[in-house]
């Protein structure tokens, strides 16, 4: 078995398709073909269905996958181990972030980061709290800059809070409420909201909020990213609560202070028995002073 075989399963199993693997792979699809199919004999079970039209991962496909990706990420960071040793960083440095992240400019960072450790290959992906940390636990990510209710912890990952912001109402500029100086949330749980999917982090900052106040609401619209909020709440649609640092970056929408309106926690959380030389580097690029036992 090898390590270049194990990509090739990793990329097809990604796109879903052989021709657009060996593409990512920088090789031929027949060589891919071939490589696949060798070790497939060499474990005596398909990995993939493969018809005209789709590829899919068989049971035992399945079950193979987290196994080589957890192999080719050791190998990747006993490469990077030996390169911090002689005092190189190198490898990759994959990193997750909600949109609504103000506590820290990601793009300076990386810019920054870039510029002092040209050989680490960054990696970027924008998704919901709860996902970003799973993918941070199975070692997907190397960190994430996470958006979460005050008192929460995520489990199994290390966390430094970045900062504390509440959240405001946003009407559309035409709306009774776009008048008001303040609001409280008794008034808001008359109006439809827009929000993040139920259960989510994002979500849940609102939703406790208003079950602490005793009060109900109805979110007819749910979005699975914040970016799309003010094409809903522009046209008057809904209401919705957002971060106060973050709520400038909308359009067509008026901003209302919530007197009694929920806090968020900014943090950033990182696997805390297996920090890459990356993301060690790109932690103190951002003034966060990592201890032994993995806290900050």
């Amino acid at each position: 078995m090898e390590l270049q075989q194990l990509r090739y399963v990793l990329a097809v199993a990604e796109t879903g398709s052989f021709t657009r693997a060996a593409e990512r792979c920088l090789v031929v699809q027949s060589a891919l073909s071939h490589q696949i199919a060798r070790l497939e004999r060499e474990l005596g079970a398909r990995l993939f269905d493969r018809t005209s039209r789709r590829v899919a991962l068989t049971p035992a496909g399945a079950a193979f996958l987290p196994a080589a990706r957890q192999c080719l990420d050791a190998a990747e960071r006993a490469a990077a181990e030996v390169a911090a040793a002689v005092g190189e960083v190198r490898g990759r440095l994959a990193v997750g972030l909600i949109p609504t992240v103000t506590a820290v400019d990601i793009p300076a960072a990386l810019r920054a980061f870039r510029e002092r450790y040209p050989r680490v290959r960054i990696g970027l992906r924008v998704g919901a709290s709860d996902d970003l940390t799973e993918s941070v636990r199975d070692g997907a990510l190397d960190m994430a800059f996470l958006g979460l209710p005050v008192g929460a912890r995520p489990h199994g990952v290390a966390v430094h809070e970045l900062g504390r912001d509440r959240l405001v109402a946003v009407v559309a500029p035409d709306h009774p409420l776009a008048a008001e100086s303040a609001v409280d949330l008794r008034r808001l749980s008359t109006e439809p909201f827009a929000d993040l999917p139920a259960g989510t982090a994002g979500r849940r900052q609102s939703d406790e909020a208003f079950a602490a106040a005793g009060l109900s609401r109805d979110v007819p619209f749910e979005v699975t990213t914040a970016d799309y909020i003010d094409e809903l709440v522009a046209p008057g649609l809904a209401v919705a609560l957002v971060p106060a640092a973050w709520a400038p970056r909308l359009s067509g929408v008026t901003v209302v202070e919530v007197t009694d309106g929920p806090q968020r926690v900014e943090c950033v959380a990182w696997r805390r028995e297996t920090k890459t030389p990356a993301a060690a580097a790109f932690l103190e690029i951002l003034g966060i002073c990592v201890l032994e036992t993995g806290t900050a």
